[in-house]
């Protein structure tokens, strides 16, 4: 297949780019900057706001993979990258297959509004007449996330604060590029799944922080935060780092919230996909992986 990718420089973006070349197809890839010649791999300057190289992007292409998105930002940011990003992406990729990559956060957009920018895209998403497969990934962790390092920092040194009791389920990256590399392929139209580790129920909080502290080689200790002192965290970690801050205001909203373990109903069927990183193992590839690169 020839496939256009977005998101192709970010972190899931990047396992899902080499996990679609691993499988024989063609990729071209929409980028900001110049990026140096990679075999099976046409790079297609412009951005999700600029229609023109959208239609460049899509124009003879087999499917497309939208994985493009923001994390942080005001509400004005989130809807302008995540939905209206996606509302672009769904009028260049006219009668093709879309593969689109949400979050959990998704299911409760109330809570924030990268949850319900991401939320708003979905909708937009479902409304299409394209082939359509979504996919909410929960956390995700593996070599290249700068997301999940400051808990790999933190562990180093024994002690990592937590927000409150609840519990979540958790994937490595590569499991998570081969299930959209998956759909891409898959038969099956207007498929929507939430994958993850395969643990059962997920993981609490404090046992997330314990395994990423066997990672790097600690024991830690683990502290739940209260909802008020996990927001003074995030206004701090404002001020202090600014447009740079990891715990923003809205992240607290829905990292405070207690559940964000997948669905089990939603969780694609065996024939189609099963994760293949027990995540212990995995913390501690990446870990690996961040000593290797001066991160950690």
């Amino acid at each position: 297949m020839i496939i256009a990718l977005t998101g192709a420089t970010g972190f899931l973006g990047g396992h899902v780019l080499r996990r679609a070349r691993e499988a024989g197809h063609e990729v071209r890839a929409l980028v900001r900057k110049p990026q140096p010649p990679c075999e099976g791999v046409e790079w297609i300057a412009g951005s999700l706001g600029d229609a023109a190289s959208l239609a460049t992007l899509c124009e003879g292409t087999d499917a497309i993979i939208h994985v493009a998105g923001v994390v942080n930002g005001d509400a004005a940011t989130f809807d302008r990258a995540n939905r209206l990003g996606t509302v672009g992406m769904l009028a260049a990729a006219t009668g093709k297959r879309f593969v689109h990559v949400s979050s959990l956060a998704a299911r409760e957009p109330q809570l924030s509004n990268y949850g319900a920018s991401k939320r708003a895209a979905e909708d937009a998403v479902v409304a299409s007449a394209l082939d359509w497969r979504i996919v909410r990934p929960p956390a995700i962790y593996g070599p290249g996330d700068t997301d999940n390092l400051q808990l790999f920092r933190l562990a180093k040194w024994g002690i990592v604060p937590l927000p409150p009791k609840g519990r979540m389920s958790v994937i490595h990256a590569d499991d998570m590029a081969r299930l959209v590399v998956a759909l891409v392929e898959s038969a099956e139209p207007h498929s929507f799944y939430e994958g993850d580790d395969g643990l059962p129920g997920g993981w609490s909080h404090a046992d997330f922080a314990r395994a990423i502290g066997s990672a790097v080689g600690r024991k830690v200790a683990t502290i739940p935060l209260p909802r008020p002192l996990v927001r003074a965290g995030a206004a701090l970690d404002g001020l202090l780092r600014r447009g740079n801050a990891k715990l923003t205001p809205d992240r607290a909203a829905y990292f405070c919230h207690p559940d964000w373990v997948i669905e089990p109903v939603r969780r694609p069927p065996a024939d189609l996909w099963t994760p293949q990183i027990a995540t212990a193992a995995g913390l501690a590839a990446t870990a690996a992986w961040y000593r290797e690169a001066g991160w950690l």
